[in-house]
């Protein structure tokens, strides 16, 4: 098993720092339980609009909670990932490539599909229902004992599962911010490499539409003297990430510059069938034709930043082997990204949920999905760049279905259709549900039609209950 070369921090007990009971504190005891907990505590993910501010968003409460844990974040190695869009293609990208190369790896995610728990794994698993009890129990402690009386969703499930990789002692975890990154709940740890993924307009409400303004929230990530990543970024992007790293001592570097060419190409097999082959060369790594495993021209920029990310890795002393790496790469799948969940009519869903991504999608549904017509079944949140989602979805789409996400920040489904009709000259229909979407969508294709419902991961996990998933909290 490859090790890292250079010294790793000795680690504390298995169990970390206990925490005494707290009086008055609830106990959970079934993971029903838990989803009742955490069913009462402030989503920032589901309320119609929060304030972006160090109130809401807290890292010194973050760091505080996680100093009554005995600071599990600290005893292993992490690879910190912020941006926009292709954070969760890549962390996974990433995890399974150090997987291979003999890694016990972590990997942190947000949002989930079906399950909270799918947003921490160990080796490739869910944290198990009880496992989940038990340190959620753990983190209701630790919250009285720092005196932080009213812990948002987001800082519960993040404290959970950085102490789930301490007691799993990991090697290394794989994590990714929820909004933003100055003020996230997971800018607490000190990483190994920060990753930078492809930034563009999202989350206006709270980061505003201006990219400059998101590129320094993304850029509080980067971390003194540590090495940065970054997927190509628009110039007004780069200066300000190139600002924040100079004036931080972070070396940063840019898939396709500073000494790391890259290149990809779109090709179809027989034996493979529509697909994407990059190339990305360093001083120090070589990884030539490499089949990106994920469809669409967007996911070969996301595997690029991963093995950028694993090169930066290596040369902080981490044993990395290339082919072992590439290796690891093969068996990648990823719920929720151009998944086809049904096949008679053919059904794919796509948790794109900004401009950038719609884009990206419909080209990649273009390049590798046959179909004669396509019907976009499209639901979204308010806090969205609506607009420049709707310009795209008209170019690709032959026939629009709007519909709820049913969350409580998605826009009305007849707002949407309104909208549409301004920007594009364009009718298209109206469901309250995505059953009533999937059954317009159904009654008016064939076999060889395609039915795509995106723009958000919400509704993806809708649609993928109503087509067998096993649901769970």
């Amino acid at each position: 098993m490859a090790r890292l070369i250079a010294a790793k921090p000795k680690k504390p007990p298995r169990n970390g720092k206990a925490v005494a009971p707290a009086p008055g504190a609830p106990h959970i005891r079934t993971f029903r339980s838990a989803m009742v907990y955490l069913g009462k505590l402030a989503n920032l993910e589901q309320l119609p609009r929060v304030e972006y501010n160090s109130k809401n968003f807290s890292v010194a409460r973050m760091g505080r909670l996680l100093g009554v844990l005995g600071h599990p974040e600290r005893r292993y190695r992490v690879c910190h990932l912020a941006g926009t869009k292709g954070k969760g293609s890549t962390a996974t990208m990433l995890t399974a490539m150090l997987a291979k190369c003999g890694y016990r790896v972590g990997l942190f995610t947000s949002p989930h599909l079906l399950s909270v728990r799918e947003r921490i794994c160990v080796g490739g698993e869910m944290i198990t229902e009880q496992q989940f009890t038990r340190g959620l129990n753990g983190v209701i402690q630790a919250c009285q004992r720092a005196r932080i009386t009213r812990p948002t969703y987001f800082e519960v499930i993040t404290a959970l599962g950085f102490q789930h990789f301490a007691d799993a002692e990991v090697d290394f975890a794989v994590i990714e911010t929820g909004l933003g990154g100055r003020l996230d709940s997971t800018n607490v740890v000190q990483p190994e490499v920060c990753g930078i993924t492809s930034i563009s307009i999202d989350h206006v409400a709270q980061l505003g539409s201006s990219l400059t303004g998101i590129a320094e929230e993304k850029a509080g990530i980067i971390k003194e003297g540590v090495p940065v990543i970054s997927a190509p970024q628009r110039p007004e992007v780069k200066g300000v990430l190139r600002r924040v790293a100079e004036a931080r001592s972070a070396p940063i570097r840019f898939a396709g510059e500073d000494g790391m060419l890259f290149s990809f190409r779109f090709e179809s097999s027989q034996g493979i069938g529509p697909h994407t082959r990059l190339s990305l060369t360093t001083q120090t790594s070589r990884f030539e034709h490499i089949h990106v495993p994920l469809l669409g021209d967007h996911q070969a920029i996301n595997c690029a930043l991963a093995l950028g990310m694993m090169d930066a890795l290596k040369s902080r002393g981490v044993a990395i082997d290339d082919q072992l790496a590439t290796d690891g790469l093969a068996g990648v799948s990823l719920a929720g990204r151009m998944e086809v969940v049904h096949e008679d009519p053919r059904i794919l869903v796509d948790g794109a949920h900004n401009a950038a991504s719609v884009e990206a999608l419909m080209r990649a549904i273009g390049q590798n999905v046959p179909y004669d017509s396509m019907v976009v079944i499209f639901g979204c949140h308010r806090d969205k760049d609506v607009a420049g989602m709707l310009r795209h979805i008209q170019l690709g789409a032959d026939k629009v279905i709007f519909t709820s996400t049913g969350s409580p920040r998605s826009i009305a489904p007849a707002d949407l259709a309104a909208r549409f009709g301004e920007l594009c000259g364009k009718m298209a229909q109206v469901a309250e549900d995505v059953e009533e979407a999937l059954h317009i969508a159904q009654s008016a294709v064939d076999s060889e039609d395609l039915i795509c419902v995106t723009g958000s991961f919400v509704l993806v996990g809708r649609v993928k209950r109503l087509f067998g998933a096993v649901p769970g909290g």
